[in-house]
């Protein structure tokens, strides 16, 4: 056996919300059930069937990375998991059943054919065109150009990943990760740079999966209304001076006395909303402790509108991680020890998958212009009564989790301890 060879990337992940302003595809909620249709034959789409299983996995996967973390957190579930998936249809023997029951698929509810048609409906419905909200999801795989892939495989990851195959030198390590980082820039925007690290002359392979956000507030920021600098604390000793968004404002909102935390849900212009939970003083631990998908459908059965006096700091920050020294300790083992045949991608190949490497980043500012309609689950104040808006002021550490709409997606989730920290 030889050392490494293969990464799996996920990588260049910018949501943003300071763009240009774009227009709709809808308001729902996350975890609320579709609306009622008039074709009530028609069947349910396919990511249906798995957007809950990537949310649970976003969960379990967060809670690994906080416990390892001081600092900010901030990554793609979607980006990770369709990577993972996409890399189980190169798998033979055992090792395609251990990736997606390591992802938290049960196999016995659901075939691997019906995941993998949930990974291309989920795909395919997040990369429609939307004047309102700009999203962009893809996936490539770079091949040393000494390999000789199987034609099958290169097709089925085409058709239900939309995967392009590309080929590479990988003998001439430096110029190689030079490429990849730069079709990885271009595809982002020129936001994600450097995402791919040192490889060594014995990778022969790089899975590369992309996912850039950009949108815009319904209800914009005030510019003029953020304060330059004002105490973020990050801990009960250490505070940093931050520009603080300000905003009075009607947004879905609810203070969960049970789990010491307020909650937040923020609409962007396009079908995406951020929810943002805020613990009380010394209560972040108790409250990702209990963080599970019916927590999250809990509090989308209990918002409420209300008219909020609404300060968030304006802040830029990412996330780089190394998946291979995490994945184990939530189920993926076994892609990552002598054990696993990745021999369907091409019979080349039958070492030991050596990275798996994520970054994402999130910047969130109050640029944008003023939307026209008011959402339909809000309900626009008679008047500003500033002596009667609670206030909701995000001047310690939270969480932050950005959902698309339409498919009740969990596109990143992340931690914000010190806006200032980058």
């Amino acid at each position: 056996m030889g050392p490494a060879w293969l990464w799996l990337l996920g990588a260049a992940i910018l949501p943003s919300v300071h763009c240009r302003p774009f227009p709709a595809r809808g308001d729902k909620s996350p975890g609320a059930p579709p609306a009622p249709s008039d074709q009530l034959s028609a069947p349910a789409p396919a990511y249906h069937k798995i957007t809950p299983t990537i949310t649970n996995f976003a969960l379990r996967l967060y809670r690994q990375l906080a416990a390892e973390a001081s600092g900010n957190v901030f990554f793609s579930p979607v980006s990770i998991s369709a990577t993972l998936a996409l890399l189980s249809l190169g798998a033979q023997a055992d090792t395609p059943t251990q990736i997606l029951e390591g992802l938290g698929f049960n196999l016995t509810e659901i075939s691997e054919a019906d995941i993998h048609r949930g990974f291309q409906s989920l795909i395919h419905t997040l990369d429609l065109p939307s004047p309102k909200l700009e999203l962009k999801v893809g996936n490539s795989l770079f091949l040393d150009k000494q390999l000789k892939p199987r034609q099958h495989f290169l097709d089925t990851v085409r058709e239900l990943y939309g995967a392009f195959a590309f080929s590479a030198n990988f003998t001439d390590s430096a110029t190689t990760r030079r490429q990849i980082n730069e079709y990885v820039r271009k595809q982002t925007y020129g936001q994600v740079a450097d995402c791919l690290q040192e490889f060594t002359r014995d990778t022969l392979m790089v899975v590369l999966n992309y996912i850039f956000f950009k949108a815009k507030w319904k209800h914009p920021f005030d510019r003029y209304q953020t304060q330059k600098q004002e105490s973020f604390f990050v801990d009960e000793r250490t505070s940093v001076h931050i520009p603080m968004m300000h905003q009075k404002e009607m947004h879905r909102f609810l203070y969960d006395q049970e789990m010491a935390c307020m909650v937040l849900q923020i609409e962007y212009s396009g079908n995406a909303l951020a929810l943002l939970i805020l613990p009380d003083p010394g209560k972040m631990e108790q409250v990702e402790a209990a963080l599970e998908p019916e927590t999250l459908r809990k509090w989308d059965r209990w918002l409420l509108p209300s008219l909020l006096d609404l300060h968030l700091p304006r802040f830029s920050i990412s996330g780089t991680y190394h998946l291979e020294e995490i994945l184990p300790h939530i189920g993926l083992t076994n892609i990552f020890n002598l054990e696993a045949d990745l021999s369907g991608i091409t019979e080349q190949l039958n070492k030991t998958i050596s990275r798996v490497s994520h970054k994402a980043a999130v910047d969130m500012n109050v640029w944008g212009t003023r939307a026209a309609a008011a959402s339909g689950l809000l309900s626009q104040p008679q008047a500003l009564n500033t002596t009667r808006a609670p206030q909701a002021r995000f001047n310690r550490p939270f969480l932050v989790l950005f959902w698309e709409v339409t498919t009740q997606s969990l596109l990143f989730l992340g931690k914000v301890v010190n806006p200032a920290a980058g």
